[in-house]
């Protein structure tokens, strides 16, 4: 939700079954889809959630983060990250 309410990147995200809990808690997704036959999960190597990934402006995983996505990953890992891609 931080980083929809800065605007800091689009988030795009395959809830599954989490219409009601979006609709309650809040919806921080730019674009939603849904893996119907498991393919996206298998091809980017999913086995759990929640799992995070960065994603390159040329369409590569730039990092995966396993597990909820805390304030510490966020400031020390992922948003530095966001930051040197968007200068590439």
């Amino acid at each position: 939700m931080q980083l929809k309410a800065e605007s800091v990147v689009p988030i795009h995200g395959l809830p599954d079954n989490a219409a009601r809990w979006l609709n309650t808690l809040g919806d921080p997704y730019t674009r939603t889809g849904a893996d119907r036959d498991g393919r996206v999960s298998i091809d980017w190597g999913v086995y759990g959630v929640p799992e995070t990934f960065v994603i390159s402006k040329d369409g590569r995983i730039a990092h995966k983060h396993i597990g909820p996505l805390t304030p510490e990953a966020l400031e020390n890992t992922v948003l530095p990250l966001i930051r040197r891609l968007r200068q590439q």
